[in-house]
């Protein structure tokens, strides 16, 4: 809010320079942002006085004129002007000057006669809005003085907080300033001499909506003369960002200024048998408003009509057809109360803002409505001549008392941390015009309104402890009751009061202190074990990619989510669950929550592919979402897809793209980096595991090139890994218009990504006994896997075992293959006999043999 200070001046005397000022305003909590010498820009513009105004010898339209500047000899200037005469004292712009707009005034030759400067009009200047005429200054004004130093000033650029919309005034910022220096607060004096008949008798208002109108108070002001505000009004309201535009106009504009009450004026013969309707808009209505625009009106849309039609969007803008114009004689002031929340919503519909709506939406002071109108309509009578009829129209003349909020000075002074005495508080509020008295026993002291009301009895508690105490039980409880001014809606519990002491106090003699009560232990963060997979998987080459969770219903019925029939991994919850829509979606392509993170992956590989990146290794962390019972369910899951070449290419290396192998070898590294066991491989598709695959799965991955993914948790039988990996079927690839050959996809559940910590690593003594090494080559069908191989070796091995690894595949010429593990046996404390290990790795051939393999040889 722009605050000219001359302005402000009419309502406290400030002494302070307007630095200082400021300073102690953003210390109250309005923070001044910044401040304008308004008028700066007019340089060496002076006062002059008018000796002599002849016609010019060679253009009929031209005046030459003799101007005494007071330096000097007088300055002989041509003016085109016609409302100038001798002994008048206007502004001079001498050669050399700039003018608002950067126009430089230079000495010219016009029709033949030399002019040394410029006779200003009120528009050059950005003074007034007349632009026909010279401005006129008044005849006491001194010759020579700098018009900036006459007319210029200082404008404060104030940041007004939400839930202070009654600072939104020079007299709410007068209230401010008086609090912060002491001195007296000066509101304008409102007196009316009406004439003529009763404002009723030819007025009549109809609330319809009392709920979004709370009040409306109408007055009637006749034979008015529409014209040009006073020089000064002008001046005021160009200072504080205010367009002139007539006396009428500009009165409810400055009315808005000085007290925050937004005004509207109506054509008196415009508005149809005089009466007015507070309505909703009806379907269909169109109303021309005031830029000239012709608006489809809301039915959610609240109105001022008349019986015909359509006169004004309430609190918004006034209709073209009710405007104030040369012709208007009689004049209906418009002074409501709005439902700020119906004003908001209804700027927001029509992208219509303005400095009216922003003041309904903050909130009105009740009482201001009529205050308002009486305000206006004697500014009316003073700048355009009117007649102001006896009495208003009032839809609500009932005002409210002043609310009442209990506090206790003692616990005022806990909340701001210093010890305040209560004499002291009640004198810091009241220089904020909240008046405070001793607080009848049983009054109840308001603690907080929302989310929860919580309201305390002092004297309840006091008296527990009297019979607790006896005799060394405190005194009664100091209570106060503090009486909160009309115009302050922001006060409502203990604590509001508590931040108007310390406002008015000084935050800055709030004393700093630190927090004398003990610290909480210390507690691991929940997402340890996400922050490393973020890590193990950003080593391995891999980059996070985080999509969005709304996506189109296709992708979720092509990749829905079911539950487990397995099983789930242990702390996590299970996927499952109807599909959650969105109600009002920005667009059918983000319409649905999804379920899988699959399709949100697919749509990265495609999107890197065509913009020319063919290589692409992305994970991601997210959840999916479903509908269990009319309640939401969320799931979190890590997936990532695998494309293109699985090293950087060059010249002088193979080009190695990757393969299903990749994948399986990233989830070895989750497995290790999680503390997990090592991850075991089935089969995802075929007759193997018919159960473990969803209809989504088998569109999903390849029916050959799939796999199940579980690990358990080391020491332990939980599942601390289960997911599914495979390259992406080559129809969803043509599906989806995904050019590459081939795509490793994996979504998977782990232990502990909800949240959860990692396993604390235990350093294991170094062993004083060798380990023993024996490979073992098994040949097995073709449809047995890997995985039950290695199972079975754990557990005909035993205890002894230290490890069992993979680490060559070879096809028999007759059928089958030839699977070589890596077998690592050690006793703790003992070396192993060469009978013990022979013992031991027949027991294991023999298990294998039950599984249909046998030893090659």
């Amino acid at each position: 809010m722009r605050v000219p200070l001359g302005w402000l001046r009419d309502y406290v005397d400030i002494d302070l320079t307007p630095e200082q000022l400021a300073e102690r305003l953003t210390l109250l909590g309005m923070e001044v942002k910044g401040l304008e010498r308004w008028g700066a820009d007019w340089q060496h513009v002076v006062v002059g006085r008018l000796l002599t105004v002849e016609r010019h010898p060679r253009a009929d339209r031209l005046s030459l004129t003799t101007v005494d500047v007071g330096a000097g000899a007088p300055l002989s200037i041509v003016c085109g002007a016609t409302n100038i005469a001798p002994g008048q004292h206007v502004p001079v712009a001498l050669p050399g000057a700039v003018l608002p707009g950067g126009r430089r005034i230079e000495r010219v030759e016009k029709m033949g006669v030399v002019s040394n400067g410029m006779l200003c009009s009120g528009d050059e200047l950005a003074l007034t809005s007349d632009a026909d005429g010279i401005l006129i200054l008044p005849g006491e004004t001194q010759v020579g003085r700098e018009l900036a130093d006459l007319f210029g000033d200082i404008v404060l650029d104030v940041d007004v907080k939400p839930n202070r919309g009654d600072v939104l005034s020079l007299l709410g910022l007068a209230r401010e300033v008086s609090a912060a220096t002491g001195a007296p607060v000066r509101p304008p004096v409102i007196e009316l001499s009406e004439h003529g008949a009763p404002t009723a008798d030819r007025l009549a208002v109809d609330v319809l909506e009392p709920e979004l109108c709370p009040r409306f108070v109408g007055r009637l002001v006749t034979s008015v003369t529409v014209g040009a505000s006073p020089d000064l009004v002008q001046m005021r309201l160009r200072a504080a960002g205010q367009r002139p535009i007539s006396n009428v106009v500009d009165a409810s504009n400055y009315v808005m200024l000085e007290l925050g009450k937004p005004i509207h004026t109506f054509d008196a013969a415009a508005i149809h048998d005089g009466r007015i309707i507070v309505r909703r808009a009806l379907a269909g209505e169109r109303l021309e408003t005031l830029d000239h625009v012709v608006r489809d009106l809301d039915e959610e849309t609240l109105l001022i009509a008349d019986p015909v039609g359509p006169s004004a969007i309430a609190g918004i803008m006034g209709g073209a057809s009710s405007e104030v114009s040369g012709q208007t004689r009689d004049v209906i002031v418009e002074s409501a109360i709005f439902e700020p929340v119906s004003i908001r919503r209804t700027g927001q519909r029509y992208a219509l803002r303005s400095e009216a709506s922003l003041r309904f939406e903050k909130g009105q002071e009740f009482r201001n409505a009529r205050i308002g109108a009486d305000r206006t309509a004697q500014l009316l009578a003073s700048w355009a001549g009117g007649s102001v009829a006896p009495g208003r129209v009032d839809t609500h003349p009932e005002e409210p008392e002043r609310s009442r909020v209990a506090f206790r000075p003692a616990r005022v002074g806990r909340l701001l941390g210093a010890a305040i005495p209560a004499s002291e508080q009640r004198l810091l509020l009241a220089r904020v015009g909240i008046e405070t008295a001793e607080a009848p026993p049983g009054t109840r002291v308001v603690v907080s309104v929302e989310p929860h009301p919580l309201v305390v009895d002092p004297w309840a508690a006091s008296e527990t402890e009297a019979a607790l105490d006896g005799p060394s039980a405190p005194a009664a409880p100091e209570v106060f009751v503090a009486l909160v001014p009309t115009w302050r809606r922001d006060l409502h519990i203990e604590a509001d009061v508590a931040e108007e002491v310390a406002r008015v106090r000084g935050y800055e003699r709030t004393p700093g202190s630190l927090p004398d009560t003990p610290m909480p232990e210390f507690r691991p963060s929940p997402l340890q074990v996400r922050d490393r997979v973020r890590r193990v998987l950003a080593g391995a080459g891999l980059s996070e990619v985080v999509t969005h969770a709304l996506v189109s219903p296709g992708d979720v019925e092509r990749f829905r989510a079911s539950p487990d029939p397995a099983g789930v991994v242990d702390g996590e919850a299970d996927a499952g669950g109807e599909p959650i829509i969105v109600t009002n979606p920005l667009s059918s392509q983000h319409s649905m929550l999804r379920q899988r993170l699959l399709g949100s992956l697919l749509e990265v590989v495609r999107s890197n592919i065509r913009q020319g990146r063919e290589d692409v290794a992305v994970f991601e962390i997210g959840k999916g979402y479903g509908r269990v019972q009319d309640r939401p369910h969320e799931w979190w899951r890590l997936g990532f897809a695998l494309t293109g070449a699985a090293a950087p290419r060059a010249w002088n290396r193979p080009l190695v793209m990757f393969d299903l192998d990749d994948g399986k070898g990233i989830l070895e590294i989750l497995c290790h980096e999680a503390g997990l066991e090592s991850v075991s491989f089935e089969p995802l598709l075929g007759t193997t595991r018919p159960s473990a695959a969803s209809d989504g799965d088998q569109a999903t991955f390849h029916p050959g090139r799939s796999a199940l993914a579980t690990a358990r948790v080391a020491g332990l039988h939980a599942v601390g890994l289960r997911g599914r990996i495979g390259e992406v079927h080559p129809r969803l690839l043509d599906e989806l218009e995904i050019r590459a050959d081939r795509v490793v996809l994996c979504e998977l559940s782990l232990r502990g990504l909800t949240r959860g910590q990692l396993a604390p690593v235990r350093a294991a003594p170094v062993p004083r006994v060798p380990a023993v090494e024996r490979d073992l080559a098994i040949v097995v069908a073709d449809d047995v896997p890997a995985a039950a191989i290695a199972a079975r070796i754990r557990d005909e091995a035993g205890d002894l075992l230290r490890s069992v690894r993979l680490f060559d595949v070879y096809p028999m010429p007759g059928g089958g293959r030839s699977l070589a593990y890596r077998v690592v046996l050690q006793a703790p404390d003992r070396t192993l006999t060469d009978e013990e290990i022979d013992g031991l790795i027949a027991g294991v051939v023999a298990g294998l043999e039950r599984l249909g393999g046998r030893l090659r040889t």
